[in-house]
């Protein structure tokens, strides 16, 4: 097992990597507190995995919460049923919730924890690949609005994130390589050896190598932890975590919650910030062609938006990111493989041509 801590002072908290940690009490025993546990997962993880956590919680378990499966659960609807389920159970203050699946069922309960009773103990069990690397570490939480993905959250710390890796081999390959778009970025953005590895090693990598597999995990913990140590509420550098998502968050918001993984729009997306970057003359038409190919071709991964999207519904969606300032849409760019910057003064011809470019994205 490995560990990587998150430091936020007296909020500090550790990722536990490994394989089989879901068999070994010990390790969640110290962030349970003494009350009632209610554990929320999704109808596809419960009939895997709920018996073995309702075992490792042992009589600190109370109830479970079983959701539909799919992005477009993660809405104020589902809140409010998670809140009578609470209210109903007369669960307190000391109640603690784990989030049991993958970032939509980690992002809610996050949300439920920052908000029952103005805040209760939770614990992150994520068991997708991109949950354990990205969204269970790092405090964000929400559900998303008709108008706009994660509108609605807030910035809420785990207890503990538990990764066990030997969960990831009962995912759909689709939900495998939809998670690796979020290990790529993390060499795009500030590590171009991790990215020349990922390539490198992509075919193993894809059938779940288990040594490969939590090697993938610790280092993006790692990236991810110092960042958020830095900026916990992504007042500056935490934002170069969103690179493809402003893009990616435009897609998943037109074409309807579900209808693409999050983790595929981001792929896409980081491909339209390559070709944005080029456009720019900062990212080399080498580079950029190499970050397509990676993604499409080492990875499996879509690359090209779908056709339908206008450049009005694209700037609409963007000018309303989070990640906005006024109105101004801040993106997140490339230099270099390995180098990203914050940039909010993009020509708007560059940025037209980067959203009609479809298929030539890159090239």
């Amino acid at each position: 097992m490995q560990t990587v801590k998150v430091d936020l002072g007296d909020r500090s908290y550790p990722i536990f990597i490994g394989a089989d940690l879901l068999k070994d009490d010990s390790i969640l025993a110290p962030y349970l507190g003494t009350s009632r546990t209610v554990v929320i997962t999704n109808e596809v993880v419960a009939p895997l995995y709920l018996e073995t956590v309702e075992d490792l919680l042992g009589k600190q378990f109370s109830s479970a919460i079983i959701l539909p499966d799919g992005e477009e659960t993660k809405s104020l609807d589902t809140i409010s049923r998670i809140y009578d389920h609470l209210l109903e159970g007369k669960y307190d203050r000391k109640t603690g919730l784990v989030a049991l699946g993958g970032g939509v069922i980690g992002d809610i309960t996050g949300f439920a924890a920052a908000t029952y009773q103005r805040g209760v103990n939770f614990i992150q069990i994520p068991t997708t690949l991109l949950a354990q690397v990205d969204s269970s570490v790092g405090g964000k939480t929400g559900v998303n609005h008709a108008l706009g993905k994660n509108m609605i959250g807030s910035f809420y710390q785990p207890r503990c994130v538990i990764a066990d890796t030997e969960v990831l081999g009962s995912l759909p390959e689709r939900e495998v390589k939809a998670g690796l778009a979020e290990v790529l970025k993390y060499g795009l953005i500030n590590n171009a050896e991790f990215f020349n590895w990922l390539a490198a090693n992509s075919e193993s990598i894809l059938a779940l190598d288990h040594e490969l597999v939590s090697e993938v995990v610790r280092v993006c913990c790692e990236a991810k932890a110092a960042i958020v140590a830095q900026d916990e509420k992504e007042a500056g550098v935490r934002a170069l975590l969103n690179l493809g998502h402003t893009f990616g968050h435009a897609i998943e918001t037109v074409t309807g919650y579900g209808a693409w993984l999050h983790g595929e729009t981001v792929a896409i997306g980081m491909v339209m910030a390559a070709d944005l970057s080029r456009r720019l003359s900062w990212l080399s038409l080498a580079d950029a062609q190499r970050i397509r190919r990676v993604i499409e071709e080492n990875f499996g991964m879509p690359v090209v938006p779908p056709a339908d999207i206008t450049v009005e519904q694209y700037l609409d969606l963007m000018s309303s990111d989070k990640k906005a300032e006024l109105g101004k849409i801040r993106f997140i760019l490339l230099k270099a493989i390995g180098e990203a910057v914050i940039e909010g003064d993009v020509e708007s011809e560059l940025l037209e041509s980067t959203l009609t470019a479809g298929s030539q994205l890159c090239l």
